[in-house]
């Protein structure tokens, strides 16, 4: 536990010589404010950034009690409680992939601290690790567990990216009732995460109608005001694409690909899920979601971390190796970009460097898929 508290106190040092924005916990404070005031949620801008609000509105009523903090309180706030959300989430993906001993927990969060998308979570203020826990938390319930589903509709109906997860519950339950007569437990578990994800909904249409209004009849389907899809953070098959066809927009080409990457990448969690192998599902539908979002910023890829840790558990050590050096080597940022829109023009090294997280996504499901048919010793997931 030392060895973390001193690495999370070198982060927080090194965090605040870097002079970090944390632009988006400042986005969020504003859409509290907004709401508080009655005002328009999505015609908002604000930060020097001029940035939109891009969430459904359930996520701006629970931005709401940070407008009862100064800056510089609910600065700190969120960093530590990002730091504590994210020892959560080491250990909910060390319980995931069968090791969970308390000191690994420790050891791995002091290391796994630094790699680019938890830096890059904590330096913008993000609540990916919040989603994640959520999502991590919620299947880790025993089967039949009355709350099973309710971390997922929570988590969807702040972010819509997690409701691939639901998505995966309710395949994974047709398939098994079509091949043994009986889907129960995945199917109760995508009813109530669909259930708690329409309550949140309703909840948001009922305090804020006029947004929710706008957000689930235009913003839902404008990809565009979340940025450009070429920036080098944009970590998603969409900005590979984009990149690699110098193009703003790859339109079809990219339709197509999200929709092969989908229907294959759902395919090998469900084969793990009926496999008994709930490890490699949960990752392989949370890398699925990360690659066919429409955007999936850098800081979106935390789900690098069980990711890394499956695969080091399961044998794959040089993957493992290799997929620490592509996200705690911020190669991504080595190439030009910012203003001037530099990654249209991006060559062939610069083109490499900047899709290195889609890479490794791409090459975690070839594996995964590949492990379903040679698996190892399996590991038995702690329930809670």
């Amino acid at each position: 536990m030392g060895a973390c508290l001193a690495s999370f106190a070198v982060f927080w040092v090194a965090q605040r010589a870097a002079d970090v924005s944390m632009i988006d916990l400042m986005v969020y404070r504003a859409e509290g404010a907004t709401v508080r005031a009655g005002g328009d949620l999505y015609a908002l801008r604000t930060t020097t950034a001029r940035l939109p609000t891009t969430y459904p509105p359930f996520a701006a009523l629970l931005f709401t009690p940070l407008t009862l903090l100064d800056t510089a309180a609910m600065r700190t706030l969120g960093t530590a409680g990002n730091l504590a959300l994210f020892v959560a989430f080491v250990r909910l993906s060390l319980r995931l992939v069968g090791h969970a001993r308390v000191e690994s927990v420790w050891w791995v969060a002091a290391f796994a601290v630094w790699c680019e998308p938890v830096w890059t979570t904590l330096r913008y203020g993000q609540i990916n690790l919040l989603l994640a826990v959520l999502v991590l938390w919620d299947l880790s319930r025993r089967p039949g567990d009355r709350w099973a589903g309710v971390g997922i509709g929570l988590a969807a109906a702040v972010k819509l990216t997690p409701a691939l997860f639901a998505v995966f519950l309710l395949v994974t339950g047709v398939v098994a009732r079509h091949r043994h007569g009986s889907g129960g437990p995945w199917l109760r578990h995508a009813r109530v995460a669909a259930g708690s994800f329409a309550g949140a909904t309703l909840l948001a249409a009922a305090l804020l109608p006029y947004d929710s209004w706008r957000f689930w009849t235009r913003m839902v389907f404008a990809a565009g005001r979340v940025g450009h899809a070429e920036d080098t953070a944009n970590q998603a098959l969409r900005g590979v694409l984009a990149r690699l066809l110098h193009t703003p927009e790859p339109g079809a080409v990219w339709i197509a690909t999200a929709a092969v990457m989908a229907v294959t990448g759902l395919g090998v969690a469900v084969a793990a899920e009926l496999g008994g192998e709930r490890a490699w599902a949960v990752t392989a539908c949370a890398v699925t979601a990360l690659l066919v979002s429409p955007v999936s910023w850098s800081h979106h890829w935390v789900w690098c971390v069980p990711v890394a840790l499956l695969l080091a558990t399961r044998a794959y050590r040089a993957t493992a190796l290799g997929t620490l050096l592509v996200f705690c080597s911020y190669a991504l940022w080595w190439v030009p970009h910012g203003p001037g829109r530099h990654e249209l023009h991006q060559n062939g090294i610069e083109l490499m460097l900047s899709a290195g997280y889609a890479g490794a996504g791409c090459l975690f499901l070839v594996i995964a898929g590949i492990s379903l048919g040679n698996p190892g010793p399996r590991q038995a997931v702690t329930k809670e």
